[in-house]
């Protein structure tokens, strides 16, 4: 289905050149790539330019790769001069359902055959975007996060005409520029990571509205508390250290009925038998072979690593 393979991709093209498209170049000129770009607006050439040397110190910092270089930068005029030669295709038009329709099936059409075509949509599923497009089983979801020259995840999944083999050769490109690629098994709407920060940010909305809490205090809350063990554990692992010795199962049957007290305005789901086995099973394999006095250091230098990092420093 692909005319290259993932690790010998040498141009990309950006459609869209905003925020999202703009990080996306910035990346994949620090991966030493050739990219042309397209978007509309008559100063899109100016502001890409404008963003791509503002990400580029951060991008040195983190090491370029051989080749590497913004006059590796092409601005083309057309969305066809831009498709015209690409080996891959990342569209970050803005997110507005009608424009990605007209949008996806144009670059469908002016794209070379064989070539994949990822979107950088936050939350529209491949499925309803695709279906305009003549040959959807080539389009994927590619989905990353502000600024994409910085945060590592990508969120890959197909739609329901989406070729496996597309989802399988985009999740390897991403890989191969630096990506840290979750590849999703099933089309949710809003994909894992949004929708996860989207439930955080609703109950935020939610206390400041019921005067339960201030601006400053909720953002204080995340960064001198959860947000600190987030960087580097999730908060299933998190949980897991919660139970002690005896992990997720103890805390699951120990906290299991504080589920259904209203700490929050979302509804929590029955903890079934099943959620619970399946909860355990997955903090297990995810342990691996490290032990809960492994998780506990392990936890406990990144909290460190991270304190230092943000200059909180260490305290007497």
């Amino acid at each position: 289905m692909t005319v290259v393979s993932p690790a010998d991709v040498g141009r990309v093209a950006c459609v869209g050149a905003g925020v999202i498209g703009g990080g996306w170049v910035a990346h994949f000129l620090a991966r030493g790539l050739d990219v042309v770009a397209y978007d509309p607006a008559p100063d899109a050439a100016d502001r890409l330019a404008r963003l791509v040397d503002a990400a580029w110190p951060a991008l040195e910092r983190l090491g370029l790769a051989d080749g590497a270089s913004p006059d590796r930068l092409t601005v083309a005029p057309t969305l066809s001069d831009a498709v015209a030669d690409a080996e891959f295709v990342q569209e970050s038009a803005p997110e507005r359902l009608d424009l990605k329709l007209d949008l996806l099936a144009e670059i469908d059409a002016a794209t070379p055959a064989g070539v994949v075509v990822g979107s950088s949509t936050s939350g529209y599923s491949m499925t309803e975007m695709a279906a305009r497009c003549a040959t959807p089983e080539r389009l994927v979801v590619g989905h990353p996060f502000n600024p994409p020259y910085l945060i590592p995840l990508v969120e890959v999944v197909g739609g329901k005409r989406t070729d496996a083999e597309a989802v399988a050769w985009a999740s390897e490109f991403y890989r191969a520029v630096g990506k840290f690629v979750i590849t999703m098994d099933h089309e949710v709407p809003g994909f894992i990571a949004n929708r996860l920060q989207e439930a955080l940010w609703r109950e935020a909305l939610h206390m400041v509205a019921a005067g339960e809490a201030t601006v400053q205090q909720i953002d204080d809350a995340m960064t001198q508390g959860p947000g600190l063990r987030w960087a580097f554990m999730g908060p299933c692992l998190t949980f897991h250290l919660a139970g002690g010795e005896g992990g997720m199962a103890h805390m699951l049957d120990h906290f299991g009925p504080s589920l259904q007290a209203p700490w929050t305005r979302l509804a929590a789901p029955e903890l079934t038998t099943e959620l619970r086995d399946r909860m355990v099973a997955g903090c297990e394999d995810e342990a691996g072979e490290r032990s809960i006095a492994d998780l506990v250091a392990e936890r406990d230098r990144g909290v460190l690593a991270v304190l230092d990092a943000v200059g909180y420093g260490r305290r007497a």
